[in-house]
């Protein structure tokens, strides 16, 4: 696969979304009427990483906080090593207790509040879709995306565990969504 390829992939998959939000009954833009698009970085294959999971021997269950004062339970299944500019960083990746076969990979940056939404980003990665035949996992941060509550504020999403804030800017995936979040009052 080419890099052209590649990324002319990445943005029909932003399309889609776009198209989702614009229109779809279930978006988080009631009514669709003040979406305003959304943003992104530029595709860059550079943040498109093929690695192991390393899995932890022992999977601690982890409770993360909501925010709406609420918490969801996850697994700490395993990590990702890798490195970001030079500077080697790490990713916990975690399932949900519930115990679905996919991997929420959520993380904070050094973009965060300045071009990308304050909170954090997520990655889901599922088998069929992001593990390759030898067993490696696709983590491509260009395909970073913010939590729903990013757009409307009635949304409950988890919070990012610190161990996966990076001292990196990670200048991939979505940036913040450039109007106002439905629900949000906006300051006089």
């Amino acid at each position: 696969m080419t890099d052209e390829n590649y990324a002319e992939r990445i943005r029909e998959q932003r399309a889609e979304k776009e198209t989702y939000f614009a229109e779809h009954p279930r978006s988080p833009f009631p009514g669709h009427a003040d979406f305003e698009g959304l943003d992104h970085y530029p595709v860059d294959p550079a943040y498109r990483y093929e690695l192991p999971l390393e899995e932890h021997d022992e999977k601690e269950s982890v409770t993360v906080e909501t925010t709406a004062d609420g918490s969801q339970e996850y697994v700490r299944w395993g990590e990702f090593n890798f490195e970001i500019d030079g500077e080697s960083v790490t990713l916990q990746a975690y399932k949900p207790a519930s115990g679905e076969d996919r991997f929420w990979v959520p993380f904070r940056d050094e973009t965060n509040d300045e071009e990308t939404y304050g909170a954090g980003r997520y990655l889901d990665l599922e088998p069929d879709r992001h593990q390759t035949a030898d067993g490696t996992w696709i983590l491509d941060l260009n395909q970073a995306y913010n939590p729903t509550c990013a757009y409307n504020e009635a949304y409950e999403c988890p919070l990012i565990p610190m161990e996966n804030w990076l001292d990196v800017p990670v200048e991939a995936g979505e940036k913040a969504y450039p109007g106002e979040a439905v629900g949000h009052e906006p300051s006089h």
